[in-house]
Parts: structure tokens; C-alpha cells; sequence
């Protein structure tokens, strides 16, 4: 009797990716069983260029948000059978190469989640006010919790058949990296954290850029909160 190998897809996020999205494929179809893009509406190529080089396309009409794209990629992973859940940006800034040491937590039943770090090992490639930014929010998240991560921002993480088929996905903005992160908590999901890469352009910070992070701070604050209130008026058994 031979042991069935797990079916892993890898679901790429991409809004006019062009430049990259090539490269980030052809890495990706190295190392999972199948590659799918979910393009939210670019008003590029992107969409041309990730099926010629070898990915299922999902488009959306138009410009829906990161929160709808996690969305459908949660939906696309529920296709085919498919066992272990890879979400990785499509502009180039992770290493494909790691999506073996990302599911390994899974692959071992060690986790039903796990989150690439850009903060864990010597990595430290985060720019300055970025991994301010990043920081401040995972404190928000991290505070009064005994479940701690480094890096709640991250793009890079793999998700267990259990964690992609029933977890609870309502916002529609980058605020959904922390709803997922709550509500897997909540189900007591086993969360691990691997160190990765992270490769940016390096550009100066702006003022949509603070306006960002105040918006996903009080999105933060608000989703703690709902997800206390519930936890308070559940009733115990």
C-alpha cells in the first residue's frame, strides 16, 4: 500500500504584475502540483502573461481589493482535490524556492497554517518604515493574545484542507491578512511562523502610505474587538 502525495496549489494574488508574473510562475510550477493566478481586474497584461507561461487565470472584472482575492483563491484551492493552500505575491518580492519549507509545517501535521516571517532568522530586508508599519500592527493583533506571530502582514503563507475549506473570509481589503489570523485562532488552529525573503524596490515613504497604515490599524482594532465580543456572549460549556 503506497501513501497517497498531497496535492499542493499554489493561488497567486496579482493586480498588474506584468513584469513579473512570467518569472514568478515558471518558478512556482517547480515546486506544486498546480498554479493558479487570480487577477483582480489589472488593466495590464498580466492576465496573457500568466496563462502563456503555464497558470490557470481567474480574472476579476474589475478592482475588487485583496480581501476578494483571498477570497477566490480560497474558492480555486477548493477545486481538484487539492490538500495544501499556497498564497504568494505576484510581483516578485518572494522566493519560490521556499514554498518547500513553507508546507512543510502541514506536510508533517505539525500546523494548519503557516505564515512565511519576514522578521524570524536575519532577514531583516523589510525597509524601514515598512517593518514599522508591519510591526505596529502585529503588536495590535499580538496584544492580550497567547497566541503570538512575527509577521501578520505577510502574502507568503500555506493553509491545511481544513483551514481553506472552512474558514470564515468577510473582508475585502488588506485587513483580511488579520481576519484570517483571528479566526483561525478562534478555531485553536495550530499557527506556525517560518523565516523567508523578501525582496523590495526600494522607494520613500509617502502619504498613502500612512494613510494605509492608520486605515489597517483601526481595521485591526475593530476585528479584535468583534472577535472578543463573540467570544464573551458564546456560551460556555
Amino acid at each position: 500500500m503506497t501513501d497517497v502525495k498531497p496535492r499542493v496549489v499554489a493561488v497567486i494574488p496579482c493586480y498588474n504584475t506584468a513584469p513579473h508574473i512570467a518569472e514568478v510562475v515558471t518558478k512556482v510550477r517547480q515546486y506544486v502540483d498546480q498554479v493558479i493566478v487570480v487577477d483582480d481586474g489589472s488593466t495590464d497584461a498580466t492576465a496573457e502573461i500568466a496563462r502563456a507561461a503555464g497558470a490557470e487565470v481567474v480574472s476579476h472584472k474589475r478592482n475588487l481589493g485583496y480581501g476578494e482575492v483571498i477570497k477566490t483563491c480560497f474558492r480555486e484551492a477548493q477545486k481538484n482535490g487539492n490538500d495544501i493552500l499556497v498564497t504568494i505575491d505576484g510581483d516578485g518580492q518572494h522566493d519560490p524556492r521556499q514554498i518547500p519549507q513553507v508546507i512543510l509545517p502541514i506536510l508533517t501535521a505539525k500546523a494548519d497554517m503557516v505564515i512565511g516571517s519576514r522578521f524570524l532568522g536575519n532577514k531583516q530586508t523589510v525597509p524601514r518604515y515598512r517593518r514599522f508599519g508591519i510591526k505596529a500592527i502585529t503588536w495590535l493583533w499580538n496584544f492580550g493574545s497567547e497566541v503570538k506571530v512575527s509577521d501578520t502582514q505577510s502574502g507568503f503563507r500555506a493553509y491545511s484542507k481544513k483551514m481553506f475549506d472552512d474558514l470564515p473570509v468577510s473582508e475585502s481589503g488588506m485587513s483580511v491578512s488579520v481576519e484570517i489570523l483571528e479566526n483561525a485562532r478562534q478555531k485553536n488552529a495550530n499557527i506556525a511562523e517560518i523565516p523567508i525573503s523578501c525582496h523590495y524596490v526600494v522607494n520613500g515613504i509617502h502619504s498613502g502610505a500612512i494613510i494605509h497604515g492608520v486605515s489597517l490599524a483601526i481595521s485591526v482594532i475593530r476585528i479584535r474587538i468583534s472577535s472578543m465580543m463573540k467570544s464573551s456572549s458564546s456560551p460556555r460549556l
